[in-house]
């Protein structure tokens, strides 16, 4: 799974609270992961401190794949990182959030062939 830099810097700085050097991040200690309810409960409660909407895992999935789209990863590398058996799963839930607008597309591919052939956009050619 890719960690972007700005979450990576929070991950080493627990980690160096934490006193591990190696294993897991979060959990009981290096080398078992959390207890799924002992994990809830504390996230229930640091939301009702900061006064936010709990969320479930579910919805942090949908908000990663979707972070993801918006910053350009393909859907055959998101695919892979959600762990769905086909793209055709990938595409039916989150193709709406994918670009590719008629006006978009049309624009791409100018500016593909502008590249490639070396060819200005102007009039259009017989």
């Amino acid at each position: 799974m890719p960690i972007p830099n700005v979450l990576r810097g929070f991950l080493l700085e627990h980690r160096l609270r934490s006193g591990r050097v190696g294993g897991l991040v979060f959990g009981r200690d290096g080398e078992r992961p959390l207890d799924y309810w002992r994990a809830l409960t504390l996230a229930k409660r640091s939301w009702k401190t900061a006064e936010l909407r709990p969320i479930g895992l579910h919805e942090a999935r949908h908000t990663f794949a979707s972070l993801m789209i918006a910053a350009g990863v393909n859907a055959k590398t998101l695919l892979s990182f959600m762990g769905h058996a086909s793209i055709t799963m990938t595409l039916d839930r989150y193709g709406h959030l994918m670009p590719g607008s008629e006006d978009e597309a049309a624009a791409l591919l100018d500016s593909y062939l502008e590249r490639a052939t070396g060819a200005g956009s102007g009039a259009s050619r017989p």
